[in-house]
């Protein structure tokens, strides 16, 4: 009985390392996301070499207080959005909801500021044909512009199910969206650095 007892104690959730949060598909997105995005800063780092002097000046050209604002903005959402899928899985819905909607109003200042930061480029003629540091600037954050808008819309899909029938939502729903969101947040974390601060 006691050797039952601890084997069962000991055994392994397969289903759970098979099976993670979102599904293996959307992390096989995931992957492929990251993926890009890796090959877009190893061109930049490629070029940086190819070009130091120009890759200098055009960084000191960017403001890096909203940069760094908008990161501490983005991983607070991150943070909320964490919050909201440990209030869902303790089915504590009120809770779980407030959590989700700071992550989206949170995740929207992130794209104000940035849209922002975006017109006071191109006040000043700083557009993708600038030069490569621009061109790479603008690719990079566009692209993880429209991620963050696709992740907002995925959010605020979910929030408005819930909301409708907060007995129907489907924690692997809000787990799906979280995941997407926190990706979000990860290449903002490769990118703001690359852009920002390393040359």
């Amino acid at each position: 009985m006691e050797l039952t007892t601890r084997i069962q104690q000991n055994k392994v959730n397969y289903k759970a390392i098979s099976s993670p949060p979102g599904g293996i598909l959307l992390w096989i997105l995931i992957l492929l996301e990251l993926f890009t995005f890796g090959l877009a800063l190893a061109g930049l780092i490629y070029y940086r070499f190819q070009e130091p002097e120009l890759f200098a000046q055009s960084t000191a050209v960017l403001n890096k207080t909203l940069g760094g604002i908008n990161t501490i903005v983005l991983l607070t959402s991150g943070f909320f959005m964490a919050a909201a899928v440990h209030f869902f899985k303790k089915e504590n819905i009120k809770n779980g909801i407030y959590s989700m909607l700071a992550t989206i109003l949170i995740g929207s200042a992130f794209l104000f500021i940035k849209w922002f930061e975006y017109e006071e480029k191109l006040n000043v003629g700083l557009g993708v044909e600038e030069n490569m540091f621009f061109t790479f600037y603008w690719l990079l954050t566009g692209f993880h512009f429209i991620h963050v808008i696709v992740g907002l819309v995925i959010l605020s899909l979910i929030l408005v199910k819930i909301t409708n029938n907060k007995k129907a939502f489907k924690i692997e729903d809000i787990e799906s969206g979280g995941a997407f969101w926190h990706m979000c947040d990860l290449i903002w974390l490769l990118i703001f650095p690359a852009l920002y601060l390393v040359f």
